[in-house]
């Protein structure tokens, strides 16, 4: 990749990051988005007492939020010019998760025009897999330079 084109990327990596901060959903939880490259994303988050289902662990609405994130900003940055939309995703819970910091790690697979598949997984502190999935994302009709959230002078 080129210098100039590095930087354009590099810019839509942070102004996608900007993006997912500015979320009125994500004030709701301790959680930050990093685009680790093309293709690739990670979202570092605290599970805390407040999203325990009546069994004492996360609910299951965490894993989904957190692996939908991680894919969909894995595939957006493929996309410098829409909003990505979730079409599908499957989920699989390997193992619940109390109090501590988890990691969702989000990796695109395939799809580079209308659709895209992401993968994600999610790790608790222990370094163990404690869920994962796969989504299907589309371009939507949103341009993300339409959004305030997405800061491309960033």
């Amino acid at each position: 990749m080129t210098g100039a084109a590095s930087s354009g990327a590099e810019r839509h990596y942070r102004a996608l990051e900007s993006l997912y901060a500015s979320a009125p959903v994500n004030a709701l939880f301790s959680s930050h988005l990093e685009i680790t490259g093309e293709g690739a994303s990670r979202i570092t988050f605290d599970v805390t007492e407040e999203v325990y289902h009546a069994a004492g662990a996360a609910h299951g609405t965490i894993y989904f939020k957190m692996l939908d994130d991680a894919g969909f900003y894995a595939a957006n940055t493929f996309v410098t010019d829409r909003f990505l939309l979730t079409t599908s995703f499957n989920l699989h819970f390997t193992k619940p998760v109390r109090v501590g910091q988890v990691v969702a790690e989000g990796r695109w697979v395939s799809g580079r025009k209308r659709v895209f598949v992401a993968e994600s997984r999610l790790v608790d502190a222990e370094g163990d897999e404690i869920g994962r999935g796969t989504g299907t994302f589309m371009r939507s009709h949103i341009p993300l330079s339409s959004l305030p959230g997405y800061l491309a002078d960033v």
